[in-house]
């Protein structure tokens, strides 16, 4: 076997193991996606569980107003229906209009003493806060997670093994305009 052979054969070798490689770390951050997605999803499902006790609550309250419980349950199956489809534009669609539902419902709260003197009310208030913000946070990690997965698999010479074995760009959890929108505080009250 003359030198040229064993240099070609090398070659092929160094380029085989940089495949490898990059295919590897491809798997890895396409694994760190849907990691990402999972979390999301567990607190998802712990809020959506949550919303029809906060619901069930306020409806105790017979004059409490009945279109924002409703816009709520709404929400919810939107929120649900997405989730359940992993449906990232729709998701953050439905997840603006469940955020201006509970907005509206601890705003009207307000107006209702026996409601903001309830401990279960106020209990599930906190949680479903709590909730938000751990949402807020995993969304962050996801969007990080999807923009990592989303360079890579356009950046030369990862774009090559990318396409070859089929590794896809991942949607970002966007929110709904309606969300990104200052609050109207007046309208929340009035």
């Amino acid at each position: 076997m003359g030198l040229g052979s064993l240099l070609f054969l090398g070659l092929v070798a160094v380029v085989l193991i940089y495949a490898i490689v990059v295919y590897n770390s491809l798997v890895r951050v396409k694994h760190a996606v849907a990691k990402a997605w999972a979390n999301i999803d567990v607190v998802l499902k712990q809020r959506h569980d949550e919303l029809p006790k906060l619901v069930e609550v306020c409806k105790q309250y017979k004059q409490f107003e009945s279109s924002t419980l409703e816009r709520v349950i709404a929400a919810r199956a939107q929120v649900h229906s997405a989730r359940e489809h992993q449906d990232i534009a729709a998701l953050g669609e439905a997840e603006g209009m469940l955020r201006m539902g509970l907005g509206r419902i601890f705003a009207v709260a307000e107006a209702y003493p026996e409601l903001r003197a309830n401990e279960n009310f106020m209990q599930l208030q906190t949680r479903i806060s709590q909730l938000e913000n751990a949402i807020a946070d995993r969304r962050e990690f996801y969007n990080e997670s999807v923009n990592i997965n989303n360079v890579r698999i356009e950046q030369f010479p990862d774009a090559i093994v990318a396409r070859l074995f089929h590794f896809d760009a991942r949607p970002l959890l966007e929110f709904a305009t309606v969300e990104k929108a200052d609050v109207d505080v007046k309208a929340l009250f009035g």
